[in-house]
């Protein structure tokens, strides 16, 4: 008992958010009348709420290297939509080129940021916010203040499902399948976490626990991919972000330059005298995010199957309320990828749920900026009690 107590202790941020996110569901499943975890909508959600999950999971590492954000994210989404529609629309470009080379456009924005940043020496708020209203300008030049449209493949590969075959009762076979399969990958390797642990001595939830955990999060899993079955089966942008989750994970989690990350923004000082090359982390966060601006740039513009002048605005602040909604200290040193993704989905929730019932724009940024600041008065708050 006293080591379920110890574990759920030692991991109240993680459970805490996830919890509010069950509530936050079950509020609006309830409020909603059902409409909320209809298979439709769930699609919806996903679709909707990909491009902050991206943007997350570039934003946290900015956060991790010592609570730096990067404010320029919305105009880089932007513009890189708009970019990507003159290549396809006036040069008549194919998609996979025109996305390439926005990706390597996007990168090269992060990487000119992180120049600034990390070898000049200014101040990340001072280049972002500059790059911010650079590249908002650029984005009206380019248009004109007009809107660029269609672009059917584009929007085919960000509002698109993964082909996939009607089985039993109706159900999509391969999003049924890919439910199976991600269950027994997540109890495989999390059991095999466990053993490594213990064969080294560290601490390990208790048994029950452990089960408990895993069971709920296949129960979950699998809830969701067979409603996912009974609409059009998996998006493709779900997959994107499945992916990309298990990248930065493993970046985060299991590599030398994760663990550095970690301590960079834990302690910046520390991290220089034992021989981190505290620059190039800098460098290669931002450089990071441009290339995720740029991805989210593409997913945005693609649903929306045009590219606009107001393309992105306010995105920066929808990724950064994600990753500290989702566990990220506002100092830096603290917060995970699947965390982030959790933020993300609440806030994906949230905006969705007010939608169906047809709240005004105004009273949502209110509930909206309440969560953030509750969430990030928990951080505050728990960091206080544990230096008592």
């Amino acid at each position: 008992m006293n080591n379920i107590k110890n574990a759920l202790r030692g991991n109240m941020r993680q459970y805490g958010m996830v919890l509010a996110l069950f509530v936050v569901v079950m509020l609006f499943q309830v409020l909603t009348s059902g409409v909320l975890l209809t298979p439709r909508n769930i699609s919806n959600i996903i679709q909707q709420n990909s491009y902050v999950m991206i943007l997350a999971c570039g934003m946290l590492l900015c956060i991790l290297t010592g609570g730096n954000v990067d404010l320029s994210v919305g105009s880089i989404v932007g513009f890189v939509g708009a970019v990507s529609a003159v290549f396809m629309l006036w040069h008549n470009m194919p998609v996979l080129p025109a996305i390439l080379i926005s990706l390597l456009i996007g990168a090269g924005i992060g990487a000119w940021q992180g120049f600034w940043i990390a070898y000049v020496g200014v101040p990340a708020f001072i280049t972002t916010l500059a790059g911010q209203l650079i590249f908002r300008g650029l984005t009206l030049v380019i248009l004109n203040g007009v809107s660029l449209a269609p672009l059917p493949e584009l929007n085919s590969i960000a509002a698109g499902f993964v082909a996939d075959t009607k089985g039993i009762g109706g159900l999509m076979t391969l999003a049924l399948v890919m439910g199976v399969v991600a269950c027994i990958l997540l109890v495989g390797t999390q059991f095999f976490a466990r053993r490594k642990r213990q064969r080294y001595g560290f601490e390990v939830p208790h048994i029950g626990l452990f089960a408990g955990q895993l069971a709920i999060v296949c129960s979950v899993i699998m809830f969701f991919c067979y409603r996912l079955a009974q609409h059009r089966g998996l998006p493709i942008v779900l997959v994107m972000v499945v992916v990309m989750v298990m990248i930065y994970s493993f970046l985060t989690m299991r590599t030398v330059f994760g663990r550095r990350i970690y301590a960079f923004g834990g302690n910046a000082t520390a991290a220089r005298l034992s021989g981190i090359n505290t620059k190039r982390i800098l460098f290669f966060a931002y450089m990071n995010m441009g290339f995720l601006a740029a991805l989210a740039g593409l997913v945005f513009t693609g649903r929306l199957n045009s590219a606009t002048p107001k393309g992105g605005v306010g995105f920066e602040l929808d990724a950064i309320a994600a990753c500290f909604i989702g566990g990220a200290s506002t100092t830096g040193g603290v917060g995970t990828v699947i965390g982030v993704i959790v933020g993300g989905l609440l806030m994906g929730v949230l905006n969705n749920g007010m939608a169906i019932m047809g709240w005004s724009i105004d009273l949502q940024q209110v509930i909206k900026g309440g969560v953030l600041l509750l969430a990030v008065a928990f951080d505050v708050l728990s960091k206080r009690n544990r230096t008592a």
